[in-house]
């Protein structure tokens, strides 16, 4: 925001957190008062729990990386 952005994107995680909504208000105030340390702690307390990832093993299919190429 301080280099002058005019958007953010927000990925598909917001949808699979513990609370969507709530969460998405936060991004919002977040973006909005980006230059307030008070209001960015007040709008990250208690948004629900972040998306859960994926552990990346051997059993996961296709593994670390995707199997093509070499």
């Amino acid at each position: 925001m301080q280099l002058g952005c005019d958007g953010i994107f927000v990925g598909s995680g917001i949808f699979h957190s513990g609370d969507p909504a709530k969460r998405a208000r936060a991004i919002v105030q977040a973006v909005t008062h980006h230059n307030n340390p008070n209001m960015l702690a007040e709008v990250s307390e208690d948004i629900g729990a972040p998306m859960v990832g994926l552990t990346i093993d051997e059993n996961l299919k296709g593994g670390r990386l995707a199997s093509r190429g070499w």
